[in-house]
C-alpha cells in the first residue's frame, strides 16, 4: 500500500478537505500519516509527501527529517498548513515530484514563507522557512489546493537514464 499516486489520478486534482483539530489523534488520521512516511521512506529522492499522493485527500504533508538543519528522527508532520507569509523575493527554482515521476522544471517560488499548522499530536504551531524547506511548503501546500507543479512549471523535460539512476540512489 506504499504506491504513490500518479498525475492522472483525480484525487490529485482536488482540493484536500482539512481536520478537524479533535480528529488528529484519531487512528484513522494516525494511520494516514504513518503511510505517508512509510511511502516517502522508500523513495531514495523524496523529501516530502502530501496525503493525496496516497489516495487521501486530506490536508495533511508530512517532511522528511534530512531536510532540516537539526534532523530528528521522525518525518515533521503539517496538518491544515497555510501559508501566512510570502516574501517578496521569487526565484525559478528546479523541481520535481513523487507524483509526476521523471519530470523536471523550474517553478517559480518565494525564497521565505511562513507556515502556520497543527502537528501530529495536534498541537499548533509557526514556522518560518526559507531554501529548500520554503520550496517544500510551498510544492506541499500546492498539493493540498489540486495543483500540481506542473501547472506553473516552465522549461518542463523528462529525467534522462543518468538523472533517474542518480535519484533512485544507483549511482
Amino acid at each position: 500500500m506504499n504506491d504513490i499516486i500518479q498525475n492522472g489520478n483525480p484525487v490529485l486534482r482536488t482540493t484536500a478537505t482539512p481536520i478537524g483539530p479533535d480528529e488528529i489523534t484519531s487512528e484513522k488520521i494516525q494511520g494516514i500519516i504513518e503511510r505517508m512516511n512509510t511511502a516517502l521512506s522508500t523513495q531514495k529522492d523524496g523529501v516530502a509527501i502530501a496525503a493525496p499522493q496516497i489516495g487521501e485527500s486530506y490536508r495533511i504533508f508530512t517532511v522528511a527529517p534530512f531536510v532540516f538543519e537539526s534532523p530528528s528522527e521522525e518525518q515533521l508532520v503539517f496538518i491544515n498548513p497555510v501559508i501566512v507569509k510570502h516574501s517578496k523575493k521569487t526565484k525559478w527554482l528546479h523541481e520535481g515530484c513523487l507524483s509526476c515521476r521523471w519530470q523536471v522544471g523550474e517553478v517559480k517560488r518565494s525564497l521565505e514563507v511562513t507556515i502556520e499548522a497543527y502537528d501530529q499530536h495536534g498541537n499548533y504551531h509557526s514556522r518560518s522557512a526559507d531554501g529548500l524547506l520554503a520550496h517544500i511548503f510551498q510544492h506541499e501546500t500546492d498539493h493540498l489546493d489540486g495543483i500540481l507543479f506542473l501547472d506553473k512549471a516552465r522549461k518542463l523535460r523528462d529525467m534522462d537514464d543518468e538523472e533517474i539512476a542518480e535519484a533512485m540512489g544507483q549511482k
